[in-house]
């Protein structure tokens, strides 16, 4: 019996996963360790699309999305459309979820070459956003929604007054002109509807006579902010 026992146990031992103290970290056991060492490769090591972490990230992002959705509609079950988007697009940005890679040292097990530079701020920061979502997305294979979105309660939205209260979308727009020597975000108040007590604003920004997605909110600070995200996103800036 004893014979059996260790045979068990070495045989289980070699199938263990290197990346089991990420496993305790994130409190998670992966059935499949394909999905998890497919998370942690960079498309530097393979291009092939089944075989980096890149269409991991595409499903993370999206669930990340859903699952902070439903907790901010508990948590503002009187916001409107326009502040749950603004809360939302704070708790997403590249920068948070940056931080929360962080927090779980995801960049220890990453697999890319060499020629990419991590020494580069931004270029560290994509890596460590994307390889939260991309992990986020391999435990949704895994496991499903449930284990997600406890490992989304215990980062993204355990902190989530830090993102909330650090997110200044026109000044980062603002600043990301500046950089690229092009012409200062101009907002402009394309309507206001709704009676006083209840106002809707709509607000464009304009760069270079160039139009972007209107943000509208409530009052027309969280209108300037989302429409100021909005271009963020087009113009491809890392938040």
């Amino acid at each position: 019996m004893r014979f059996i026992f260790t045979a068990l146990k070495k045989i289980f031992s070699s199938n263990r996963s290197p990346l089991s103290p990420l496993e305790k970290r994130i409190k998670y056991q992966f059935k499949n360790k394909a999905y998890l060492n497919q998370a942690f490769v960079h498309k530097s090591i393979s291009p092939l699309p089944r075989q980096n972490y890149e269409r991991l990230e595409f499903l993370g992002d999206a669930v990340i999305d859903i699952v902070v959705s439903k907790l901010l509609m508990k948590e503002f079950p009187d916001g409107d459309e326009g502040l749950l988007t603004q809360k939302r697009a704070a708790l997403v940005q590249k920068s948070y979820l940056a931080s929360m890679g962080t927090m779980l040292d995801l960049m220890d097990h990453l697999n890319i070459e060499t020629s990419v530079d991590l020494s580069i701020d931004k270029v560290a920061e994509k890596q460590q956003a994307n390889l939260y979502e991309s992990l986020i997305g391999g435990m949704y294979l895994d496991g499903g929604i449930n284990p997600c979105r406890k490992l989304i309660m215990e980062t993204i939205w355990a902190h989530r007054e830090i993102a909330w209260k650090s997110t200044n979308y026109k000044g980062k727009l603002i600043e990301y002109c500046h950089q690229k020597s092009i012409g200062n975000p101009l907002f402009q108040v394309k309507d206001v509807t709704g009676p006083d007590h209840s106002k809707t604003f709509e607000v464009q920004v304009n760069i270079d006579n160039e139009p972007y997605q209107t943000g509208i909110a409530t009052n027309k600070k969280a209108a300037e902010q989302l429409a100021a995200k909005y271009a963020l996103d087009v113009l491809g800036a890392v938040l």
